[in-house]
């Protein structure tokens, strides 16, 4: 069933859809009289769905049947920090890390990042929250990431209550094995899960020296060492089989 994100709460058991949505449902799915879809309200934890009762002027009046207050999302708010990559690697690691269930996403320009968004950032965000949209639909999520940029490391807003990691090539290297496990095993779901993963070419020495400094443990994603858009799917995954499978 298509889901979608509602801004404004219906008020009664009737409602029409938004122009962009209706759209989507209507045109480009064809939808018709007496299909479902579901819709999250503005409180990010009741789905509505609701079902085509008649059509006008390019939208339609939908008619709720059910609601219900799914639990889908990680048990910790979780935040990637992610150097710049080349082509489109930025769009592929939107899209699945918010399959993945991130919350927030920051992209940030390292020491090695071999782009350069400036004074493109603002386009590149669009896009990019766009294609979070679209996966938080279609992996039936009940927000939509955050997704944002920043100049250098030491611009970004840490939360309080962060526990923190980096994925370091050398620990990987040297065959360091336990760290993330045991930092996973620690969280608590008051904790926010911050990540960082270093663009092609990884991150630098003094980058890793003011990560350490501002609490983020080192640590290993395994034997192998991972690309660029690779990396922050395994430890997003890592998390989900610790927190939501183990």
């Amino acid at each position: 069933m298509q889901r979608y994100f509602l801004d404004e709460a219906p008020q009664g058991e009737t409602f029409w859809l938004p122009e962009e949505i209706a759209h989507h449902f209507l045109t480009v799915l064809r939808a018709r009289e007496g299909e479902q879809a579901e819709f999250v309200l503005p409180d990010h934890k009741t789905v509505l769905v609701a079902k085509v009762a008649d059509f006008a002027d390019h939208t339609a009046r939908m008619q709720i049947t059910a609601s219900h207050t799914p639990q889908v999302e990680l048990p910790v708010e979780t935040t990637l920090i992610i150097g710049l990559s080349k082509g489109d690697k930025p769009d592929f690691v939107v899209q699945k890390a918010t399959e993945l269930g991130v919350k927030h996403l920051i992209f940030v320009e390292t020491d090695w990042s071999v782009v350069h968004w400036g004074n493109k950032s603002t386009k590149k965000l669009v896009r990019l929250e766009k294609i979070a949209q679209g996966a938080s639909e279609q992996s039936h999520r009940l927000i939509v990431p955050t997704v944002s940029y920043a100049e250098r490391l030491e611009d970004i807003r840490l939360p309080e209550n962060m526990v923190g990691v980096v994925a370091w090539e050398e620990s990987a290297k040297q065959g360091e094995q336990a760290k993330l496990a045991q930092t996973l095993s620690t969280l608590k779901t008051t904790d926010h899960f911050v990540g960082v993963i270093g663009p092609e070419g990884g991150l630098s020495e003094g980058e890793l020296k003011t990560l350490t400094q501002r609490g983020f443990t080192p640590v290993g994603l395994g034997p192998r060492i991972l690309r660029a858009e690779t990396a922050p799917l395994y430890l997003l995954s890592a998390l989900s089989y610790v927190l939501e499978l183990s």
